[in-house]
């Protein structure tokens, strides 16, 4: 039965992102999709819609049992059927068995304990379509799991006895929202394309959504009907260019374009010379032509390279060659002759005029750099107590360790090192006897039973003492919350320097170990959380870019706010590793909200130290108080004493200086 789905060709805009997709049903070896944008952007929409453009693929049918090749083959089949390209959806919570297939435990005990293999959704998405929404969100176990992948094509399972190996060649779409967290890099280098979308800023346009959406929910029918049409067209359109695919030429002169714009783009991954070469073939295809050109390329590169040309996490766009400007650039001049080339005795007329062009280019960048880096400092200097600073940069750190008298029994460890057993997800590492038939490990289950013998009818006897379930071993993210002092004392340019360095340190850590990083603020009359915990780079760059300073203390507040965030991440992560950095002076003065009048500020300070440190949570206190020139009241150690945490004095932050990161606090 078909599904009910929104037709492809009626999605209004997103023409960038229907481009891609198009592209990679013409050529799936171009590598998938990720679409990455804002919730309600027909992301979803878009990669449900593809599958029912691309052409059908044939399926081996056996006619005995009334039943299709399990992982999407025709091979050492007598008789052959079309069916629809496959479109698999593979949930975020889905298990490794689910994924990768396991013994299939009612077929192994109808053969006496003979190990039948279940085929899990790799081979179901065989020779078609892998999609996973919020992929970015995927589990660790998972993405390692897609990352062999989608390398090799094959998927071989090694567990419980059973050794497996199938087919899985997919064109892997996924769709994330960039405020829930980044991928790992692995991961994002395995998708060919990248695609950012966004809601339609013309209200017509957007009124237009509207229209055809709600015309499709109130009929579905004589919706898909009235875009059936124009859907067989741009199928045929889509298989017109498959065939054209093997005539299309990319010269070398357009292969050497290729490498020259990946190469000063900076680009390390060889794949994104490949990737853009396939990606220009097909939109040349795409629109009937033979010859790849300048503006394939130049719009391809979009698409290849947009996720790959980033080093590092924290690399300032500053720091790389303004994209457009070099594309064009790069494609508007014919690409010099490989100098490389021993055979190659000619020089070209220009390459003189083109070497000090790119370089007066660059040097342009440069000055540019510098001139908004020195206007951004004056402006700091010049500013009076409502100001904001700039990070010290990641690599200026110094790392250093929680004591680990902060350990608690009931807290896990820091990132992707914090090991939790008993689980429902992760790697199935052993087998422990059971009294429920949850989770049963078969293979221990039916080893143990071996003992028992047959029943008359040839099957294992197996007894509740033959139980076993499987014992998993996970890994949990850490959430590192910053609690900083933004109030008008004298070390507050110097903190807030500290902090945002601290950030950004940690999350490049974070790009790596999955944690988390969280900051709550306070100044004035209460404390607030400026950012919530996030993985995401782009989003904790963008959140500090302004951290104002100025105003009272409210250090009470910032306690109370503190417990109930611990409190509330607690509820949705049991398991979940905390990790709390105070960074203040300690000089509490300003009550909490609603206090009635003649309120200690000091006292309820105390009072809520106190609170937060029933919850026992990894905490390290630095102090901020300035010591050298001015005399030291000593509250921030007091403070480290009330909330159970280890204790570091900062006398001397500069702009450039230290920043502190924690890159595994316990243990």
């Amino acid at each position: 039965m078909s599904r009910r789905h929104y037709p492809f060709a009626a999605i209004i805009g997103q023409e960038d992102l229907k481009l891609c997709l198009i592209l990679c049903a013409i050529d799936p070896s171009i590598g998938g999709v990720l679409i990455r944008g804002d919730k309600g952007t027909a992301k979803s929409t878009a990669a449900r819609g593809i599958s029912h453009l691309m052409p059908s693929i044939s399926v081996g049918y056996n006619t005995e049992t009334n039943s299709y090749d399990q992982y999407n083959q025709a091979e050492e089949y007598k008789e052959v059927k079309q069916l629809p390209t496959p479109f698999i959806e593979l949930p975020i919570g889905a298990t490794e068995d689910r994924v990768l297939g396991s013994i299939d435990f009612s077929a192994t005990l109808k053969q006496g304990g003979k190990r039948v293999f279940s085929p899990g959704l790799l081979a179901s998405a065989n020779r078609g379509v892998l999609y996973v929404d919020e992929v970015n969100l995927l589990p660790a176990h998972l993405v390692d799991v897609l990352l062999d992948a989608a390398a090799c094509g094959v998927n071989t399972v090694q567990r419980e006895g059973v050794s497996h190996s199938h087919p899985a060649k997919f064109m892997l779409i996924g769709t994330m929202n960039q405020e829930e967290g980044d991928l790992r890099p692995q991961l994002l280098d395995r998708f060919g394309l990248m695609v950012d979308v966004t809601a339609p800023t013309c209200y017509n346009e957007r009124a237009e959504v509207v229209r055809q959406r709600i015309a499709f929910e109130r009929d579905s029918d004589t919706f898909q009907e009235k875009w059936k049409e124009v859907e067989i067209e741009l199928a045929q359109k889509i298989q017109s260019a498959k065939d054209l695919l093997p005539e299309v030429v990319l010269s070398d002169d357009m292969l050497l374009l290729i490498s020259r714009i990946c190469t000063e783009m900076k680009v390390g991954s060889l794949r994104a010379d490949i990737t853009l070469y396939k990606t220009a073939i097909a939109l040349a295809a795409y629109e009937g032509r033979l010859a790849v050109q300048n503006e394939d390329i130049r719009r391809a590169s979009e698409w290849v390279l947009s996720h790959r040309r980033r080093q590092q996490p924290f690399e300032s766009p500053n720091d790389r060659p303004n994209t457009n400007d070099l594309l064009d650039k790069l494609t508007n001049n014919s690409p010099p002759e490989n100098q490389d080339d021993p055979t190659n005795n000619e020089e070209p007329d220009n390459s003189e005029g083109n070497q000090q062009q790119e370089n007066d280019t660059r040097d342009e960048l440069s000055s540019s750099n510098d001139t908004e880096q020195n206007e951004q400092q004056n402006h700091q200097d010049n500013s009076d107590e409502m100001q904001t600073f700039t990070a010290s940069r990641p690599n200026e750190i110094k790392k250093l360790k929680l004591s680990k008298q902060q350990q608690k029994a009931n807290q896990p460890g820091s990132g992707r090192r914090n090991t939790v057993n008993n689980t429902k997800k992760g790697h199935y590492v052993r087998s422990a006897p059971t009294d429920k038939l949850d989770d049963l490990a078969i293979e221990p289950t039916l080893r143990s039973a071996a003992v028992n013998g047959l029943s008359e009818n040839g099957m294992p006897i197996i007894l509740p003492n033959n139980w076993r379930r499987k014992v998993k071993k996970s890994t949990t993210d850490t959430i590192i919350l910053f609690v900083v002092d933004a109030s008008g004392s004298m070390s507050a340019r110097k903190r807030m320097e500290a902090v945002k360095g601290s950030v950004l340190a940690l999350l490049s850590d974070a790009y790596q170990q999955r944690d988390k990083v969280g900051v709550i603020a306070f100044r004035g009359l209460k404390a607030e959380i400026l950012l919530e915990p996030t993985k995401s780079v782009e989003l904790a760059e963008k959140q500090l870019q302004r951290l104002p300073t100025g105003g009272r203390t409210p250090l009470a507040h910032s306690f109370s706010l503190s417990y109930d965030t611990i409190q509330r991440l607690r509820r949705h992560e049991s398991d979940q590793a905390i990790l709390l950095i105070v960074l203040s002076d300690g000089k509490g003065n300003v009550m909490l909200p609603g206090s009635p009048q003649g309120s200690d500020a000091w006292q309820q300070t105390e009072q809520m130290a106190s609170k937060l440190a029933t919850l026992a949570t990894p905490t390290l206190m630095v102090d901020t108080e300035m010591g050298n020139k001015y005399v030291r009241v000593g509250k921030g150690k007091e403070l480290a004493h009330m909330l159970g945490a280890s204790y570091l004095q900062l006398d001397e932050l500069n702009a450039d200086g230290l920043v502190i990161t924690i890159r595994q606090a316990i243990g």
